[in-house]
C-alpha cells in the first residue's frame, strides 16, 4: 500500500501570513530563494505566489526586487472608506442572519479579549478573529469575499492602533456595543456601532501616524 503524501504548503499562504504577522513589515523585501528556504517550498510555488501578490498590490517593485508594498495616507483613507462601509454592512446582514450560537461566541470572544487588553499583539489577532467571526455571520458569501480583500491589505500596516494608550479598552466597549445589537437583532443599530468602531479605529491610526512625521 503506497504511503500518503504529505500536503503540499501553499506558499502563497505562508507569505501572506507572514506579512499579516509582521514577519515581512512593508518595505521589506522578498527574496525567492530565502523564502524557499524558510518555508520549505520550491521555489516555482513562491515565483507563482510572488506574482499573484505583486497583482494585487500586496508587493512592488523595487528595481528587479519585490518588496512589501506600503499604504500612503490617500491609500489609507481609502482602505478604511471601503472597510467602514463593508464592515457596516456585515454587522447589518450577521444582526438578521446570526444564530443564537453566533451570537454568543462573539460574546465569549469579547469576554476573553478583556485578558489581552494589556498585550497589544495578541489583542490584534484576535480583534481580527472577532472580525472574521462577523463576516461568517452575515452569512453572505460575496461579501465576506470582499471583505477578504480588505482584511488582506490591512496588513500592509505595520503597526496596529491598539497599541495606542487606552485604545484596547475602547476597542473591546465598541466590539461589545456591535455584539448587543446583534443579540437585539438591531440592523441599523449594529451597522452604526460598527462603523463607529472603525471611525475610531481609523481616527486612532492617524494620531499614531502623525506623531510620528
Amino acid at each position: 500500500m503506497p504511503s500518503e503524501r504529505p500536503p503540499q504548503k501553499d506558499a502563497y499562504g505562508l507569505i501572506l501570513e507572514a506579512i499579516d504577522h509582521g514577519t515581512y513589515k512593508p518595505g521589506d523585501r522578498l527574496v525567492e530563494s530565502e523564502l524557499a528556504d524558510r518555508f520549505g517550498v520550491s521555489r516555482t510555488p513562491i515565483r507563482e505566489a510572488l506574482q499573484r501578490l505583486e497583482t494585487q498590490g500586496m508587493l512592488v517593485r523595487d528595481g528587479r526586487s519585490l518588496i512589501v508594498a506600503s499604504l500612503d495616507h490617500n491609500a489609507l483613507a481609502e482602505l478604511y472608506i471601503v472597510r467602514a462601509e463593508l464592515e457596516g454592512l456585515a454587522a447589518r446582514l450577521a444582526a438578521r442572519h446570526a444564530t443564537a450560537e453566533e451570537v454568543k461566541v462573539l460574546g465569549q470572544m469579547v469576554q476573553d479579549d478583556r485578558a489581552r487588553v494589556s498585550d497589544p499583539a495578541a489583542l490584534s489577532r484576535s480583534n481580527r478573529r472577532f472580525h472574521r467571526q462577523i463576516h461568517l455571520a452575515s452569512h453572505n458569501r460575496f461579501l465576506i469575499q470582499q471583505l477578504d480583500l480588505v482584511h488582506r491589505s490591512m496588513a500592509l500596516l505595520a503597526t496596529t492602533s491598539l497599541a495606542a494608550e487606552g485604545r484596547g479598552e475602547a476597542a473591546l466597549a465598541e466590539h461589545q456595543a456591535i455584539v448587543d445589537a446583534l443579540a437585539a437583532g438591531d440592523e441599523a443599530g449594529a451597522g452604526e456601532a460598527l462603523r463607529r468602531h472603525i471611525s475610531a479605529a481609523f481616527e486612532q491610526r492617524l494620531r499614531l501616524d502623525a506623531a510620528q512625521d
